[in-house]
């Protein structure tokens, strides 16, 4: 189960030796699933339909499958830059998206519970809640970028 708030950014915070990744995504229409290249690691993810709670599976594939869904969705793709910033007793995970949806930044954060995820404030760089926006999910990004 995945329980995440995202929101847009208002300003970069300081990322001076912030962990990052990065990260290329492709969507397979179907059956619906992303496969993830992180930095040296690949991943297949499957998603529930959904916002702020949804199901997800992930496990690793080789950098060969990985490729081969790469070069047949790489249209239907995102890029970004992940850092992977502490915030109390979470992660704030920041993304700096390039390619079509290059200028774009938003930041996720991910909770053990429901309760958690509403209580939440986020701090002043955090912008507009888009949790509830289905056009900033990753998939649809894939499809219909925000170029900012």
């Amino acid at each position: 189960m995945e329980i995440e708030r995202k929101f847009l950014v208002k300003e970069i915070p300081n990322l001076t030796n912030i962990e990052h990744k990065n990260i290329i995504q492709v969507y397979v229409t179907n059956p619906k699933f992303r496969a993830r290249k992180m930095d040296n690691k690949y991943f297949i993810t499957k998603k529930s339909d959904g916002t702020l709670v949804r199901e997800e599976i992930e496990w690793e594939i080789t950098e060969q499958e990985w490729l081969s869904y790469y070069n047949k969705y790489k249209d239907v793709s995102v890029e970004k830059t992940r850092y992977f910033i502490p915030l109390d007793s979470y992660v704030a995970e920041l993304d700096i998206y390039e390619g079509k949806n290059k200028g774009l930044l938003t930041v996720e954060v991910e909770f053990p519970s429901y309760e958690e995820a509403v209580r939440f404030t986020p701090p002043s760089w955090f912008g507009e809640d888009i949790t509830e926006k289905l056009e900033y999910q990753n998939k649809n990004l894939a499809i219909n970028p925000r170029n900012c």
